[in-house]
């Protein structure tokens, strides 16, 4: 790379806040910011420097869109020059206006030079302003933040993906070698974390028992006594240079039994749903010499709800051995009805007693904490829910007809979708069930929740 410092250019309207977010930015006055469009004429710069990362942000005046500024010519004509000179694109956006025709049109202007793009929606300090963000996903860009520059909200994640894109980005080409978006955050940021892996379950399934089999050590206390452990206890656990976070929780009773055997158990079971409240994946261990029960599923319901990657176990198999062979089949079948709503979560068969299958289970928690992660660019989504709605058209409980017109990924952990319709509606449950087992097909996600929301696209007139 060379030693010179990237180049990073806040563009967009006029009076969106590139100059709020620039002075931010630079821990600086030195943009002056005014609530009249046109402030910001010449190109203004200035070397920052963000965890050894150094880059030099360039404000630009607002180009395209409305002004009175009778040098609005020369400002374009000067964005545009800074454009050209640079590595990476901050597009501002206002959240409180929505979008409107100015943003397509400097939208068009940053997708011909061909740079990495990221796009802040600003002034999403207003609650207004939040549910007209998403339809900056309809722009193409990615990835898109909410962000206060008045505030700070929002900021630092901003942050940090520009300044690790100017220490990695090059005006070249918009894609590394290997194809992956390069405005997006980068991979090691998220990925090289430790993984926070939370083990649950009902008293007595033999979670401890895991925990240490694991951590090849008697970290935790074993007995055949329900409720031995009470605390959550976190373990740290290194793996193929992974950091896995093990929490040990308290077996989870029914409510009525918990209440009746006093405080000390309800405070343990708020430990565990508080454990996996924070978890990225869950393990669900289940006794496989009792199966599957309504408690596993109510624990289970727990771990989907808080958006957790989920993993099944079904511990003790060395219990089951001399069953026949269709007993496997036949136990997956009924743990599978039991918890249906899990049928994305993979089942392994260990014994923590023996050690059988239990480094299989590291090979899953980190394949659902990766799959939890995982973005799908936007452009291959909707090439896909193309060819699928084009074969199986939506469907909404009003029977009204309905056409998906754009769709985004706008989170991760959980991954989580936005499909923009002709519409105010909502889609059929099941024709949404079947969108999500199709989006598993073709992208993988396996192990981790898929949420799904529909919004109608809003049409905005040119004034």
């Amino acid at each position: 790379m060379s030693s010179e410092l990237r180049s990073i250019v806040l563009v967009g309207r006029p009076n969106v806040g590139k100059s709020t977010l620039f002075n931010r930015l630079t821990r600086s006055r030195r943009a002056i910011v005014a609530p009249i469009s046109g402030t910001t004429r010449d190109v203004i710069s200035r070397e920052v420097e963000w965890e050894g990362l150094r880059f030099n942000l360039v404000d630009t005046g607002g180009m395209f869109g409305a002004s009175q500024d009778p040098l609005q010519a020369l400002v374009v004509v000067r964005g545009r020059r800074a454009l050209t000179e640079a590595d990476y694109v901050v597009l501002v956006v206002d959240g409180r206006e929505g979008m409107v025709p100015g943003d397509d049109d400097i939208a068009a202007a940053v997708r011909e030079t061909g740079l990495p793009v990221v796009v802040a929606v600003n002034k999403t300090d207003d609650h207004r302003a939040r549910a007209s963000s998403l339809e900056f996903y309809q722009l193409g860009f990615e990835p898109v933040f909410e962000i206060s520059a008045e505030h700070g909200t929002g900021v630092p994640d901003l942050l940090e993906v520009i300044a690790h894109a100017a220490g990695r980005a090059t005006a070249a080409s918009p894609q590394d070698e290997e194809g992956e978006d390069i405005d997006s955050p980068p991979s090691g940021v998220a990925l090289d974390r430790e993984v926070s892996v939370a083990i649950i379950g009902r008293p007595n399934a033999g979670k401890s028992s895991l925990v240490n089999r694991l951590l090849q050590e008697e970290r935790m206390i074993v007995s055949e006594v329900p409720g031995t452990t009470r605390d959550a206890v976190d373990s740290m656990l290194t793996w193929h240079r992974r950091q896995f976070r093990i929490v040990d929780t308290a077996g989870i009773r029914r409510p009525g039994r918990v209440a009746r055997s006093g405080q000390v158990e309800s405070l343990s079971v708020l430990l565990s749903k508080r454990a996996i409240e924070h978890a990225d994946v869950v393990v669900l261990v289940v006794d496989a010499s009792q199966g599957v029960t309504d408690q596993d599923a109510t624990i289970a319901g727990a771990a989907d709800k808080a958006g957790c990657g989920v993993i099944i176990v079904a511990n003790k198999w060395d219990l089951m051995k001399g069953r026949g062979e269709n007993f496997s089949k036949g136990f997956d079948d009924e743990l599978r009805y039991g918890l249906k709503f899990l049928d994305h979560a993979p089942v392994l068969h260990v014994s923590a007693s023996t050690g059988e299958r239990t480094p299989k289970l590291l090979e899953a928690v980190d394949r659902v904490a990766r799959a939890r992660l995982k973005r799908v660019p936007t452009a291959a989504l909707n090439a896909f829910i193309a060819k699928v709605t084009a074969a199986h058209p939506p469907v909404s409980p009003g029977s009204r007809h309905v056409r998906v017109l754009y769709a985004a990924q706008t989170s991760v952990a959980p991954p989580t979708f936005v499909f923009f319709t002709n519409v105010a509606t909502t889609l059929h449950f099941s024709y949404e069930r079947f969108l999500i087992n199709r989006l598993r097909e073709e992208f993988g996600f396996e192990g981790a929740p898929i949420r799904v929301h529909v919004r109608k696209r809003n049409r905005r007139k040119k004034a």
